[in-house]
């Protein structure tokens, strides 16, 4: 499974769902699935604007579960 350190970021960052739709113009729904991991897919534009606020990587910010790496 892949995980979505989202929720850790915006924690560190003290941000709420509506702080990161309002920085990156990102609808709040998305954001919610990403934060709660329960979004199926990631568009490219989304996880770009995610990394530019919260300074990370796409491997910071996405990473393989522990039982699933080959």
């Amino acid at each position: 499974m892949i995980r979505c350190n989202l929720s850790r970021y915006m924690g560190e960052q003290k941000m709420n769902i509506s702080d990161v739709a309002r920085q990156t113009g990102l609808n709040r729904s998305t954001i919610s699935l990403l934060y709660h991991e329960t979004a199926t897919r990631v568009d490219l534009d989304t996880l770009e604007k995610l990394c530019q606020i919260f300074n990370c990587s796409v491997g910071d910010m996405l990473e393989l579960g522990a039982g699933d790496q080959r």
